[in-house]
């Protein structure tokens, strides 16, 4: 426990031992880089598609019809859309998803599984953990793991935080759940070992980051001062820029993006190109998150 006292001081107040135990509550171990990857491949490429939908509006008490119509996007055209495009080219993908909204879209998610893709733990109803007692964000990571498994058949083995929001009890819940790995933080480029207050964890950090996010590239609040000012034309040159030197590091490229973003038809073939982009080069692996965590973990050097 902190001292109370500590809690009324500015930060350039705090002793020491304060901010160093702020500092050491979740960091990045070991890193976890094989030689090479699978079959022999220089670089991992790793999708992920949040499929937030209704939620996004839900989680805060919003009513807004509106916006909810925007969240049924992703469900109705986004992820078809996006499924489309794997199937064409043989490639998996990991999609995060809400309980509330694989509750309401049942079917997708079965679609999704039985395509060859992977679904993690994206909370309840896209709720922010930070905000949470340690009994609340348990029930609802464990009610979301359930949920997704009676859904799909299959027990999910990652997390990634919705609005990669994480508390201070987390990465607890997180090993006592007996998951595989995260995809919520951000310190690497490559896969590391979680540690919790200085203690590895065993768990493995698929890290994400702001950069490789279509939403901070794209989208838009009518009533709050948040418009998109990123061409689909310059978003693609990122993220390709990101891909182009995780390959010739032999590392991860690792992306984040929302079927109710991405999945229109003018920013749409940023993902497809992004694949052919990757198959020209001829060594690269197409992994879930959960099978990119894995190899990392049993083949780091």
């Amino acid at each position: 426990m902190s001292n109370p006292a500590e809690t009324t001081m500015e930060p350039w107040q705090w002793p020491e031992a304060h901010w160093r135990k702020l500092v050491g509550q979740v960091r990045a171990g070991r890193s976890y880089r094989p030689a090479q990857w699978a079959g022999g491949a220089r670089c991992a490429f790793a999708l992920s598609f949040d499929a937030d939908h209704e939620t996004n509006e839900l989680r805060d008490g919003g009513k807004s019809i509106g916006r909810m119509a925007w969240g049924q996007y992703g469900p109705r055209v986004g992820v078809p859309r996006i499924l489309k495009i794997l199937e064409r080219h043989g490639v998996p993908a990991t999609f995060y998803v809400p309980a509330v909204a694989a509750l309401l879209h049942e079917d997708e998610q079965r679609r999704v599984v039985a395509e060859g893709h992977e679904i993690g733990i994206h909370g309840w109803i896209h709720e922010l953990n930070s905000v949470l007692p340690y009994d609340a964000e348990r029930d609802l990571m464990l009610r979301s793991a359930d949920t997704l498994e009676k859904i799909t058949g299959v027990r999910p083995v990652g997390l990634r935080t919705p609005s990669w929001d994480f508390s201070p009890n987390t990465l607890r819940i997180e090993k006592e759940m007996g998951l595989l790995y995260d995809s919520s933080l951000m310190a690497d480029e490559d896969c590391y070992e979680l540690e919790l207050e200085g203690t590895p964890t065993g768990i493995v950090e698929l890290p994400v980051e702001w950069v490789r996010d279509d939403a901070v590239y794209f989208m838009m609040h009518r009533f709050q001062s948040l418009r998109p000012h990123t061409p689909p034309e310059a978003v693609f040159d990122i993220f390709r820029r990101e891909f182009d030197a995780a390959y010739e590091e032999g590392g991860i490229f690792q992306l984040t993006t929302h079927p109710h973003i991405i999945g229109y038809r003018s920013r749409i073939w940023i993902i497809e190109e992004l694949i052919r982009h990757a198959k020209a080069k001829g060594d690269v692996w197409f992994a879930t998150h959960a099978d990119v965590a894995k190899f990392a973990r049993d083949n780091a050097v």
